[in-house]
Formats: C-alpha cells, sequence, structure tokens
C-alpha cells in the first residue's frame, strides 16, 4: 500500500470561494494536477470524445448529465501520466453518490488525503462573482471591484467590450448556491466524519488563503 499511496486532496466550497484560483497556486507548486470536472466536460465536448457525445446528448435534450457519465470522466483523468503522485479534485465529487465511487476509485492509493473546505458568506460569494466582467473578444477576464478595468467596459489587453454572464448575474448566483447546498452541503458531513475535512477562512485575501492552506496541508505531510 505504501508504494502505490498519491496524494489526493478534495477542494469543497461554494462557487466564488477561490478554490480554482488556489488550485492553479497548489498545481504548480506541488506539481499535482488540477482535475475540474467543468475543465473536464469542455475538453471533452471540443474534441468529440465518447464521453462528450454521451454528455451533450443529455445536455441538448435539456436532462442533467448523469453522475455515472461524470464519474468516467474523472476516472480517465486520474489514469493518466501526469496523475501519478496525485491530484487536486475541485467540483468533484458533487454529492455523496460521487463521493462513495471515488473513495472505491483511490482506495488502492490511500484514498483521499485530506479535503479543504472554503468558507465564506454567501454576501461575499454574490459580489464576488456578479461583479466579475470577460471581455467578449480575447476572454479576460476583470473585476468591478478588485481588478477593474483602465477605461469602463473595456479591455486594457485588447480594447474588446466587457459583458456578464448570465451565470455571474445575483439572482443566477443565489440559485448556483441553492444547488451547492442541496448537493454538496452533506459532503461537509461525510468528510468530517472521515477525520479529513479541514476548514479555510476564504473570505481572506488570495495569499492569506494560499498560506493557510499550505499550513493545513503540511500538517497531512503534504509539502
Amino acid at each position: 500500500m505504501a508504494a502505490n499511496k498519491r496524494t489526493f486532496i478534495v477542494f469543497l466550497g461554494p462557487p466564488g470561494s477561490g478554490k480554482g484560483t488556489q488550485a492553479k497556486i497548489l498545481e504548480k507548486k506541488l506539481g499535482l494536477p488540477q482535475v475540474a470536472t467543468g475543465d473536464l466536460f469542455r475538453y471533452n465536448l471540443k474534441n468529440k470524445t465518447e464521453l462528450g457525445l454521451l454528455a451533450k446528448q443529455y445536455m441538448d435534450a435539456g436532462e442533467l448529465v448523469p453522475d455515472e457519465v461524470t464519474i468516467r470522466m474523472v476516472e480517465e483523468r486520474l489514469a493518466r501520466d501526469d496523475c501519478a503522485r496525485g491530484a487536486i479534485l475541485d467540483g468533484f465529487p458533487r454529492n455523496l453518490h460521487q463521493a462513495a465511487v471515488l473513495d472505491e476509485m483511490l482506495a488502492p492509493y490511500g484514498g483521499v488525503t485530506v479535503t479543504p473546505f472554503f468558507v465564506v458568506d454567501d454576501d461575499v460569494v454574490v459580489a464576488r462573482i456578479s461583479g466579475r466582467r470577460i471581455c467578449r473578444n480575447c476572454g479576460a477576464v476583470y473585476h468591478v471591484a478588485f481588478n477593474p478595468p483602465k477605461q469602463d467596459n473595456i479591455c486594457d489587453v485588447c480594447g474588446g467590450e466587457l459583458y456578464q454572464r448570465d451565470d455571474d448575474r445575483p439572482e443566477t448566483v443565489k440559485n448556483r448556491l441553492y444547488v451547492y447546498y442541496r448537493q454538496t452541503g452533506p459532503l461537509i458531513g461525510y468528510y468530517f466524519a472521515r477525520g479529513l475535512l479541514e476548514r479555510i477562512d476564504a473570505s481572506k485575501s488570495v495569499d492569506e488563503v494560499t498560506r493557510m492552506l499550505e499550513a493545513t496541508l503540511a500538517k497531512y505531510g503534504v509539502a
């Protein structure tokens, strides 16, 4: 078992809590790839893989993509060479069924190592996400409060128009939070019961959160 042990970090937290940002920072520092379900869906859809085409059938019909399709995407991703030492899971698992399957999947490698839980007030999440603006031309991302463009609604990089995505509007963000609490909320108890849950104050600055996260991981021998 020891020879096969790998490091698998499961990030939990609502949308807008900074999980993706921290996953990218850790990816560089630890050499562990970020495995984000959103990226996996985009990859499989863009490349028209078997799983991508299967997912598209459900999406085109206005139906939710079944857990089994998402699980297979994650399983294939974790089988790649760059996951030989482990991975940072961002956005998976999303429910108890996926968590149970992930446990089975990772059992040969020592299971989940630690589950940082990014804690942040709902009002902060709404402000963070609804303030985001994206360039229609080059895709550069801004924030009206934290990273505003030099000129209102104009991209600093290419001069393109900035816009707010429909799913970044306050009312949509609140619904995303509702879905998060309903589906993902039970995972907090799931990982707490296994002694893996570590709360991180995600209301702090990016650098402060990174320091807290690194200190937490060090307790589990991850450095």
